[in-house]
């Protein structure tokens, strides 16, 4: 009992540290600081620790990281479109800095 809860605790702060990323990177629409190998790591080793965790049947692990694994795609997918926005953002000003010149 007392192994689940200090199981569950730890999962519950790891969460909210990955989901406060995603959720500002949401929020703000930009990816500004955050390196574009941090979702694929995250992926990466979530998928690997939800493989784990079944063969090993620790079921706080299977929840964790599978809650983890959607929270890292999730981040990745915001990743990619932020910064796709942000290099539009970039063509557009730049554009328009010419056009106005000419």
């Amino acid at each position: 009992m007392l192994t689940d809860a200090i199981g569950w605790a730890s999962a519950l702060v790891l969460l909210l540290t990955v989901s406060s990323q995603v959720f500002k990177q949401w929020r703000t629409r930009t990816s500004a600081g955050v390196s574009k190998w941090l979702f694929v790591g995250q992926i990466s080793a979530s998928l690997g620790f939800v493989v784990y965790s079944v063969l090993v049947e620790n079921w706080v692990f299977v929840a964790t990281n599978s809650f983890l694994l959607v929270t890292a795609m999730f981040g990745q997918y915001l990743f990619l479109r932020n910064k796709r926005s942000d290099r539009k953002r970039a063509n557009s000003g730049s554009t328009s800095k010419a056009t106005s010149t000419v």
